[in-house]
């Protein structure tokens, strides 16, 4: 949902069948983990993706993918 742009977590909360609390506390494991972030504009919180650290993930595995290639060659 966030590759699109950033939501409040309440838009983000109205999309799933489980409570705010429960989304709330998924986002919360997100941001923790550096794959969103979060800023507060008033009364709301509004997240978005985190794409430094998307990117760093993309190479690593685009490196995995290469050495994996060279082992095969062997």
């Amino acid at each position: 949902m966030l590759k699109s742009g950033r939501l409040s977590a309440g838009e983000i909360a109205e999309r799933f069948p489980v409570t705010a609390a429960s989304v709330s506390r998924h986002l919360s494991v997100l941001k923790d983990a550096g794959l969103i972030r979060d800023t507060r504009e008033g009364k709301f919180i509004y997240y978005d993706l985190n794409a430094s650290v998307l990117e760093e993930i993309m190479l690593w595995i685009a490196d995995l993918k290469g050495e994996n290639d060279d082992d095969k060659g062997k």
